[in-house]
């Protein structure tokens, strides 16, 4: 029995590319649903200048931020309103998650034109709460004259 041989075509020879679409497009979704984005809000702050400022070495201290409108940034986010006992209540909270206690170093960065009342109510409060070891955040401004 004698077989017919067919042509072979060099279209038949080709990679089908849609089932390698399809998983790329799926990696793409696993990948954009698995990954988590660190939405941490740039809070502008322009920090106040100082000829001795040091670098505090506390290793992982709580970070108050005040704007120039006079609000409180704990970790990134905005405090719901500027009252101390809302301050009170989450700096409280962040020192029980750090489990240091009163040994939880606190850091208040306050822009340079931030009413000297928000500063003030930041330490009172942190001061409340038997924390020791408080720092302002300054920049350094060469020697002084």
């Amino acid at each position: 029995m004698k077989f017919q041989r067919s042509e072979r075509r060099e279209e038949d020879f080709g990679i089908d590319i849609a089932p390698l679409i399809d998983v790329v497009f799926l990696l793409l979704i696993f990948f954009m649903v698995t990954t988590t984005f660190d939405h941490v809000s740039q809070i502008r702050i322009i920090l106040p200048k100082a000829h001795n400022a040091t670098v505090a070495k506390e290793a992982n201290p709580l970070v108050i931020t005040i704007d120039k409108q006079g609000h409180y940034f704990l970790g990134g986010r905005e405090l719901l309103n500027d009252r101390p006992a809302t301050l009170y209540r989450v700096l409280k909270k962040a020192m029980a998650l750090k489990g240091q206690g009163e040994k939880t170093p606190l850091v208040v960065r306050a822009d340079a034109n931030a009413p000297y009342q928000a500063i003030v109510t930041a330490m009172d409060v942190a001061s409340q709460l038997g924390i020791s070891r408080l720092s302002i955040a300054t920049n350094k401004i060469g020697k002084a004259p």
